[in-house]
């Protein structure tokens, strides 16, 4: 084109609203790496500047309004007429007045008490207090009116100290054998938590109401504990159907409103402190104390531990201030003089990386300055970075003590500048809208995030009305017992005027930057699985690119699928970082609502059990031939360069997929949830059980190995070659590099176990307390030295070699099982 302007015209990606801006070198755009990381072929094409839209670059700004001081909130400060926390020397206490609304059986005698306890960040701060037992009413009422008084000082609580209530019923069993009464039995009824300090840092002195909750309506509780600490601090918004608990706050006779010390003031101690101290005294310890430190986040400290690692902070601000989260672990929050320090301390401390900050966002970290600071480390963040953490981001929400907090500020703004980040922040916040813990808070959240991108709501209620009409095909479908009754229903079904009409012209939400133009209702069909799902297939808005293909899945919670894949994206990035490319494949999966979500579908890729059946005569004799995996990948890459070339595709999938595999634990591994590519890149799906939850049959665990090595796996490894599996070359390099993939994971250990505490509170079944954690923890073998740990890998190694036809027979039997 002669006398064109080049900077006229932008590069476009063929099939995707996604565009080369910038002046960057090619190689570091991501579409431009992932292509050439797959030996695909890039394909841009040019498009004139003129003819693209530049709406998505109007973004809405939040004009610059700080949260509130307490001096513009509270005009009790104004005034001076008001009395410090830090003055009170008496103990906290509370009146217990009454509950109503117990739901008990009204034709027997029911006796309930009411215990409670101050907690920050989940550990308690002194013993909990009980009520003396009173016996519910026909109406499900109780009475109390007793004080309860606390081992603690008013002067010693801390800012976001949160006071938590359980109600529970003692039930006498009986011993049968000799009728005498045993132990009693404890049946928690309702708990509700509310905070000790109100959002402009008064502390609470009047009565109120708090609304509960019963224990079945949140997973997050551990077994062991009575009262809940994680949960969340707001009412029950259902006010009708749930227990109403009345208590007084006592205002230890002050005149005037007690608030909580500014931060200033709390600074200014802390000055005033640190000038009196001398801090040489630890000089030869800090090696040992550093290694100390440097211990997994479950690492349970002793007192004499935590008290020399406190002492020894400004060692630690300049030769490992990464190691922040395990100092503040330290930190006794009763103590004035220690939350005078932090503050302090934080003003001065050097910006974590991410993986510490993200760290400090853990329910464990209670304190606000402590969380503000966490959030101006992310505050430079990538894009790309901010998306891949996205999901415990917004988990991170829940263990905020205010609904106004920095955390849900950064979150908007970076999602009102990233319009892919508002996409995704959207649908992780609608997706959980059902949870009435969350529902007011994330609803706030949701609808700052439409009121500031209005541009941005158009399409997004396009993809929900597309969804409600896929629902409503999907139910159609479902009365079908027959699977063709069932495929011929659904293509009735979505040729109908409005469907087509509804289908078309919207945004994917699994991936924003393909656009479809229209539902193709004769190349949908429904899968042939229990909850059967819809493969959907949509023509591309752009005509350079290929069909969009989604599955849509009802009835499951892909909360823990979507979960799995991040994680693995996090490994993949770990890895690559270190210079290893396992070849990881985590296709997109998003949840939408409760039991609802969309799955990405991967191309030119067939089920290990497919191959084995395509490849034998349906005995399940033939299925167990070790040959069939590599003839079938012989069969798709035809010239000797193409066999090696997926063989390597293979080796290395396969290595990343074992480690990865072994330490999430990803359970219910069968020949129809591990996948090939015929480029011979291998892959899992289906993450329905992790972190070690293995399925029972007939009350033994079905897998025994670490991970899934069968031999027709070490078969394509060994590119086909017989002789003894110790012999070969080619097991060896693959043995080194699943040694080599573990070792790297092991060093972001402290990450790992960070994510996986931050979605705690996701009431995901399989990750309710810090007990599920400890798979990780033993996965990762955190305690052991590196010598030690790889020698524990090549022990679970060797395992799942020997294990690897044991594997194979298990595989035929469940193909067999499955063809009959």
């Amino acid at each position: 084109m002669r006398g064109e302007q080049p900077r006229n015209y932008v590069l476009k990606v063929c099939g995707r609203e996604e565009y080369l801006l910038g002046d960057y070198p090619l190689i570091q755009f991501l579409y431009i790496q992932e292509m050439l990381a797959k030996d695909g072929v890039p394909q841009v094409m040019t498009v004139s500047m003129d003819k693209i839209t530049y709406c998505d670059m109007q973004y809405y700004n939040l004009p610059e309004r700080r949260r509130l001081t307490s001096e513009q909130s509270n005009t009790i400060r104004k005034k001076k007429n008001h009395e410090s926390s830090w003055k009170i020397e008496r103990n906290y206490s509370c009146l217990v007045q009454t509950v109503g609304g117990l739901n008990v059986d009204p034709g027997r005698l029911v006796e309930v008490v009411c215990q409670a306890g101050i907690y920050h960040g989940g550990k308690s701060l002194c013993e909990p207090q009980k009520t003396k037992v009173a016996v519910v009413s026909k109406e499900g009422e109780a009475q109390w009116d007793e004080e309860l008084q606390f081992p603690i000082k008013v002067c010693s609580v801390p800012r976001m100290a949160r006071l938590c209530f359980v109600i529970y019923e003692i039930s006498k069993a009986k011993n049968k054998r000799r009728g005498k009464d045993t132990k009693d039995a404890i049946n928690r009824l309702a708990w509700v938590n509310t905070m000790v300090f109100d959002y402009k840092e008064q502390l609470r002195t009047d009565a109120v109401t708090l609304f509960m909750w019963t224990h079945v309506a949140d997973e997050t509780q551990g077994d062991d504990v009575l009262l809940h600490p994680l949960g969340t601090v707001l009412s029950n918004p259902n006010t009708d159907s749930c227990a109403a608990l009345q208590v007084r706050f006592s205002n230890y006779e002050s005149q005037h409103p007690i608030l909580f010390p500014k931060q200033e003031a709390i600074k200014s101690y802390g000055d005033q402190l640190e000038n009196g101290t001398d801090m040489a005294r630890l000089t030869e310890d800090f090696e040992k104390l550093r290694a100390t430190a440097e211990k997994d986040p479950m690492y349970e400290m002793h007192e004499q531990e935590k008290k020399d690692i406190w002492a020894a902070r400004e060692y630690f601000r300049s030769t490992a201030p990464e190691l922040l989260p395990k100092l503040l672990s330290c930190v006794e929050w009763t103590e004035r003089a220690e939350v005078a320090r932090v503050a302090r301390m934080l003003c001065s401390w050097p910006m974590l990386r991410v993986e510490s900050a993200l760290e400090l966002l853990d329910y464990a970290y209670a304190d606000a300055a402590v969380r503000s600071f966490a959030v101006q480390c992310l505050a430079k963040i990538s894009d790309e970075d901010l998306l891949l953490y996205l999901l415990q981001l917004v988990q991170a929400l829940k263990h905020e003590s205010y609904l106004m907090c920095d955390l849900a500020r950064f979150l908007l703004e970076r999602a009102f500048k990233n319009r892919t980040i508002g996409h995704y922040l959207f649908w992780h916040l609608r997706s959980e809208m059902h949870v009435p813990s969350v529902c007011v808070r994330f609803g706030l959240v949701l609808e700052a995030y439409c009121r500031g991108c209005q541009d941005h709501i158009n399409t997004l209620m396009r993809q929900i009305t597309c969804l409600d009409k896929l629902k409503w095909a999907s139910q159609a479908i479902r009365k079908k017992k027959e699977i063709s009754k069932a495929r011929a229903a659904l293509h009735i079904h979505l040729q109908e005027d409005h469907c087509m009409e509804q289908l078309c012209d919207f945004v994917s939400p699994l991936t924003p930057s393909l656009v479809c133009k229209r539902i193709k209702p004769e190349r949908c069909t429904v899968k042939d699985s229990k909850m059967r799902p819809l493969l959907l297939e949509f023509e591309n808005v752009d005509p350079t690119g290929t069909d969009i293909r989604i599955i849509l899945k009802i009835g499951d919670d892909l909360r823990q699928d979507m979960f799995t894949l991040q994680m693995l994206r996090i490994m993949d990035r770990i890895w690559k970082n270190a210079g290893y490319d396992f070849r990881l494949n985590p296709y997109n999966c998003i949840s939408m609502e409760y039991a609802v979500g969309m799955i990405e579908v991967v191309e030119e890729a067939e089920t290990v059990a497919n191959i084995q059946k395509q490849s034998a005569l349906f005995t399940a004799a033939s299925t167990i031939s070790k040959a069939n995996l590599f003839q079938w990948l012989r069969k798709q890459n035809q010239s000797e360069s193409a066999l090696n070339k997926a063989v390597e595709e293979f080796t290395m999938s396969c290595a990343g997929y074992c480690v990865a595999t072994y330490v999430l634990g990803i359970a219910d591994r069968h020949p129809d949830n591990i996948m090939v590519k015929k480029t011979g890149q291998l892959f899992h799906i289906d993450f329905g059980h992790f972190l070690g939850h293995f399925k029972q049959k007939y009350g033994f665990k079905r897998e025994r190995v670490p991970f899934v090595l069968t031999h027709d796996f070490i078969h394509v490894i060994n590119k086909g070659q017989r002789g003894g599996v110790g012999e070969q070359l080619d097991f060896k390099i693959f043995k080194e590099l699943c040694e080599t993939a573990f070792k790297i994971l092991r060093k972001h250990g402290h990450l790992i176990l960070s994510l996986f505490s931050m979605m705690i509170s996701t009431g995901l079944p399989e990750l309710s307390s810090e007990k599920d954690l400890q798979y990780l923890r033993e996965t990762l073998v955190m305690d052991l030295s590196e010598e030690k740990a790889i020698e524990h890998f090549r022990m679970k190694f060797v395992e799942a070699q020997k294990n690897s036809w044991t594997t194979s027979f298990n595989w035929a039997v469940h193909n067999f099982d499955k063809n009959n």
